[in-house]
């Protein structure tokens, strides 16, 4: 208490603190002091992890902890993904790191860009957010496909598929240039819609499914490079009353698991499915019936 009231006691005081801090660490710096040579973006911010991404049908998406999820045995009940009204359900499941662009296909051939981090975090329970709060959807339009992308590189192609039976091949690096209301991915041609999409090397094969259960195996540089406002060639040949559903790029030694509508499911090697050229009709891969709901 005398030292703060002695102007003098006080000022002798700091003086030998200060000259003890000088004597312990008063030696040269070792660090160089620089300035940023670039402005801290908020993707500089977020930390790098896996997440869960969903989209559900109705629209609604959420990303989620990879550890929300856990391997179960098959026959069981399953975790909910997110919580949805009547006649709602998720649709796209798929992993993606937080600093990964979501390359965003719509039901009309659009691709839009989207960070993983830029989709809310929300629990098992939550909706999510309303993804036309997120791009800038137009009406009736719809999220069908997502791809995650760290690079755009000169040697891999994004391979498309719409529910015509129609494919396509464009480069990755032709989607590099983003935009913020989106690009052409594909022209398509009346009632037609985009179903699919793969990242390929331009090597691989591809496989398409019909509602019918019929499946066709076919090499894909049997479809040659194209820009972003073609329309594609003949994939698989279609009938009148269905519309393709699915695209698989599958590996030789994998096996393809095929679900019904009713929950019936089965497991093909992919080796039983022969190799085809592009547009015809394919083989049966699955027997579809009242029963298992085709």
């Amino acid at each position: 208490m005398d030292i703060l009231e002695n102007q003098a006691r006080l000022i002798s005081v700091v003086r030998d603190e200060l000259q003890q801090v000088h004597k312990e660490y008063g030696d040269e710096r070792r660090t160089e002091i620089v300035g940023s040579q670039q402005d801290l973006t908020m993707e500089d911010l977020i930390s790098e992890e896996d997440r869960v991404v969903t989209i559900s049908q109705g629209g609604y998406a959420k990303t989620q902890p990879l550890d929300d999820y856990t391997a179960q045995r098959r026959g069981g009940m399953g975790k909910a993904a997110a919580a949805v009204k009547d006649e709602d359900f998720v649709e796209h499941l798929l992993i993606a790191n937080t600093h990964d662009t979501l390359l965003c296909f719509s039901s009309v051939g659009k691709v839009y860009w989207l960070k993983v981090f830029h989709i809310p975090v929300a629990s098992r329970t939550s909706r999510g957010k309303p993804i036309i709060n997120i791009l800038p959807l137009e009406e009736g339009e719809r999220i069908t496909s997502m791809l995650p992308v760290k690079e755009y590189d000169d040697e891999h192609f994004v391979f498309m598929a719409t529910a015509n039976g129609t494919v396509k091949k464009t480069g990755l690096n032709k989607f590099a240039r983003q935009r913020s209301v989106g690009l052409r991915a594909i022209e398509l041609e009346e009632n037609d819609e985009l179903v699919g999409t793969a990242i390929t090397d331009g090597k691989r094969d591809v496989m398409l499914v019909s509602p019918s259960g019929k499946t066709i195996r076919f090499k894909e540089p049997d479809v040659r490079p194209m820009g972003r406002t073609a329309r594609g060639v003949r994939g698989i040949k279609m009938g009148d009353q269905f519309r393709m559903i699915s695209l698989i790029i599958p590996d030789d030694d994998k096996q393809v698991l095929t679900v019904s509508k009713n929950g019936y499911g089965k497991r093909t090697h992919i080796c039983d499915y022969p190799v085809y050229g592009r547009g015809g009709q394919g083989v049966k891969g699955i027997q579809t019936s009242e029963r298992n709901g085709g």
